[in-house]
């Protein structure tokens, strides 16, 4: 009888830790924060849109694309 509870334990703990995939609930939101950059303003993508110029880059493969309003203003 003692090994099934633990067995049962077992099963609820493994349920509560399972993180469902896709986009739910905060995931959206922590995901969001991860993707950006240049101090939150930009995001990170493969292409640019029309409206966003590319800054810097955010990892091998994707560009950081801000709008050019929250670049800095470049001097010299």
């Amino acid at each position: 009888m003692a090994t099934r509870s633990v067995l049962l334990a077992l099963v609820v703990l493994d349920l509560l830790f399972y993180v469902p995939p896709g986009r739910s609930g905060p995931n959206v939101y922590i995901q969001k924060l991860f993707a950006s950059c240049w101090r939150l303003r930009g995001s990170c993508r493969q292409k640019c849109l029309k409206k966003e110029e590319y800054h810097i880059l955010c990892d091998t493969t994707r560009l950081c694309c801000v709008n050019p309003k929250h670049l800095p203003i470049l001097t010299g």
